[in-house]
């Protein structure tokens, strides 16, 4: 189903639902302190491994539900060519909720810059293999609706979790894009894509169809969507796969702007006083 006015289609809303649970789940995982002794962290341990298999399974039985609903929608599955992923993409970036720096620095109070950079990309980084994770365990289940729905959910639900990474990250660094939602959110999908900070010149940044910067973006797409090919390997060996490559690459985003942003930082050395 194509877009209609100002509301996402439904595997959009799909990707969207799971970018709210996996976050969530990765919160809640950070938000657990680290007890001490050793029956502590024991205690600790098998606390999380719980919650997180809980979590999981909350995903994946959310993302089961978003692709039925995208899969009967659609009626045989979806395309996930370049240029329907990036019409998604843009259409999903300005509903991420991104939290400003004031939110930042509240929910991570004592933390400098870099250590709330790291703390974000840690984050990210559970988030994403969370999806990895769920979309690998369902595809075990009974119902399997056509692989380019599963593809899919998954593809938008990380590079959303990857966009928000992208805006807060410019939030720590003080390079938050100024505009309305719509133009700060696709300049930090065309940030995504060049794997560097947003670089503010006049007239904003546009990406039209055809343009250099728009042909990035759905490669970067492709390339992602291929990797979520991996998280439906036979048994559980796609849960485990999708698990480890996403957190890898959200880490290894994470990284690189953390690094590109840091240079150009105005409180580099601290916050401003």
């Amino acid at each position: 189903m194509e877009p209609t006015g100002n509301q996402p289609d439904e595997v959009t809303r799909a990707a969207l639902d799971t970018v709210s649970r996996a976050v969530d789940l990765a919160d809640r995982q950070d938000s657990q302190r680290r007890p001490r002794g050793i029956r502590g962290r024991i205690s600790r341990r098998m606390r999380r491994r719980a919650e997180r298999r809980k979590g999981v399974r909350r995903l994946s039985v959310a993302v089961s539900g978003a692709a039925r609903r995208g899969a009967h929608v659609t009626g045989r599955g979806v395309s996930a060519g370049g240029r329907w992923l990036s019409a998604r993409v843009l259409a999903m970036a300005p509903r991420i909720p991104v939290r400003d720096l004031e939110t930042l620095r509240a929910q991570f109070p004592g933390r400098s810059p870099d250590e709330l950079a790291q703390a974000l990309t840690d984050g990210a980084s559970r988030a994403s293999a969370a999806v990895g994770v769920a979309v690998g365990a369902w595809a075990v289940l009974p119902f399997v609706p056509a692989a380019g729905v599963e593809i899919t959910t998954e593809t938008l639900a990380v590079v959303g979790i990857e966009i928000k990474l992208v805006a807060e990250l410019h939030e720590v660094y003080g390079q938050a894009v100024p505009g309305s939602v719509v133009d700060r959110m696709t300049a930090y999908v065309g940030a995504w894509a060049q794997r560097r900070g947003v670089a503010l010149v006049p007239g904003g940044l546009v990406l039209a169809a055809g343009s250099p910067l728009a042909r990035q973006l759905q490669r970067r797409l492709a390339a992602r969507a291929g990797r979520s090919i991996l998280s439906l390997g036979p048994l559980l060996t796609g849960a485990a796969a999708g698990g480890i490559i996403n957190r890898r690459e959200t880490r290894k985003l994470g990284r690189i702007l953390g690094d590109d942003l840091r240079k150009r930082s105005p409180w580099a050395g601290g916050w401003p006083a």
